[in-house]
């Protein structure tokens, strides 16, 4: 992926547009577009939605800092017993429901890697879904990451995300997504996309018919 300094002038302003109008959208148009229950069942069936989850529950005990690489899970902040045991039993529960899921992508830490296994049985590594550049303070950090949950979704199946809180945070606004919790995003195209639903993760069942 290009670092900021090195794509044109002409990209990062759309890509900053970008960012603006799905946070915009998030924010104007997600009261009106809320969906639950089996009426939010009935849309997932029908497809095209992406499904943004924030990693199961982790031992924050643990962090991040020393670790010498994203394959370095002993020097990272990971699941707990508890966060696997909700992972598996959101998987189990979304199986159920017969939601049916296209593409995994997982954000290359540890963590959301193994949330994602644990859900779906399978996880593809994007790094377009943890955002960056590394720089804090680069209001492109999460472009990437907006442009993706604004991608139309074909083929009569869902996008699942697994990733992290900030960076939802930092496109949709707050609150933060709790561990497990999942935001159910409607993409808009160039309008950007609207989040219609947020499932914690004991909500599942509440979609059943």
């Amino acid at each position: 992926m290009r670092s900021s300094a090195s794509a044109p002038a002409w990209l990062r302003a759309l890509a900053l547009l970008f960012v603006a109008c799905c946070a915009g959208a998030a924010a104007a148009d997600g009261a009106d577009a809320a969906l639950a229950g089996p009426a939010l069942r009935a849309a997932l069936l029908h497809g095209g939605y992406v499904l943004y989850f924030r990693h199961a529950a982790t031992d924050f005990g643990q962090s991040d800092e020393r670790m010498s690489g994203f394959e370095d899970c002993a020097r990272q902040r990971n699941l707990t017993e508890r966060g696997r045991e909700e992972a598996r039993a959101i998987g189990a529960r979304m199986r159920r429901l017969e939601i049916p899921i296209g593409d995994v992508l997982a954000s290359p830490f540890c963590r959301t890697r193994e949330t994602a296994e644990l859900i779906f049985g399978r996880a593809r590594v994007d790094a377009r879904v943890r955002g960056g550049p590394a720089r804090p303070d680069d209001p492109q950090r999460y472009a990437v990451l907006g442009l993706l949950l604004a991608t139309p979704v074909a083929g009569g199946r869902n996008l699942a995300i697994v990733s992290h809180g900030n960076p939802f945070r930092a496109l949709a606004g707050p609150p933060y997504l709790a561990e497990g919790e999942a935001a159910v995003v409607e993409p808009l195209g160039d309008r950007g996309f609207r989040i219609v639903a947020k499932i914690r993760p004991d909500g599942w069942d509440a979609l059943s018919p």
